[in-house]
């Protein structure tokens, strides 16, 4: 995962009326930026592997592992800033009652698109606000997805070349907004959603309380 700096937070839009995203994930940057929504980005710092490790063996959903990590972040970051919404999102892959993170590098990636190849899975996107250490938002949205069953090694190879490092961006290995496209058979469900946030909802709320206008 990359990270920006703490010490100088990036402010995109009106400083006094922007939302904090406690995240460093450049696709959801891009999805607030590309709505008009007024943000800083500071990441979180939690141990994300921490929690999902003490989650599953409680035996949590990819829903509830999603809500926790969402949580989590909005909390960390609103510590910093009490005055401020702060978002923080997170997305779990379930698949067959399996949950899968982010792949480590290119077998992990490999690995993970063979297993989803021929099934529908589902993408699970969370986000939280909090603003002085309380949650005072939540919305969840779920998007599923089929890997095609006639998808060769070949071309998942063929794949994992020409994504790079950005198809260990977020879980199953996939980026769809590329040429991960043509990894699927079937899609349903919101395309923000696919990318990491209930968006809709989330716009929504900041129209209702005035970081958007009407």
């Amino acid at each position: 995962m990359t990270t920006d700096t703490l010490q100088s937070p990036r402010f995109i839009g009106p400083a006094e009326t922007s939302i904090v995203l406690a995240s460093a994930s450049k696709t959801r940057r891009g999805l607030l930026e590309g709505a008009g929504v007024p943000h800083m980005v500071e990441p979180s710092r939690v141990d994300e592997d921490e929690i999902k490790i003490s989650l599953r063996a409680e035996g949590a959903t990819g829903t509830g592992i999603a809500e926790v990590l969402a949580e989590a972040k909005a909390m960390y970051v609103s510590r910093k800033h009490p005055d401020k919404m702060v978002l923080g999102a997170d997305q779990v892959l379930e698949c067959d009652g399996e949950t899968f993170d982010k792949p480590v590098d290119w077998d992990d990636a490999l690995g993970q698109l063979q297993a989803l190849r021929g099934k529908r899975h589902s993408l699970i996107s969370y986000a939280v606000i909090a603003r002085g250490s309380q949650r005072i938002w939540q919305a969840v949205d779920r998007a599923t997805l089929e890997v095609r069953a006639d998808a060769s090694d070949e071309f998942l190879n063929a794949y994992l070349d020409a994504a790079g490092d950005d198809a260990f961006n977020g879980p199953g290995g996939y980026r769809i907004e590329s040429l991960g496209a043509q990894l699927f058979s079937h899609i349903d469900g919101s395309h923000f959603t696919i990318l990491g946030l209930p968006m809709l909802a989330l716009l929504d709320y900041l129209r209702a309380n005035g970081v958007l206008k009407t």
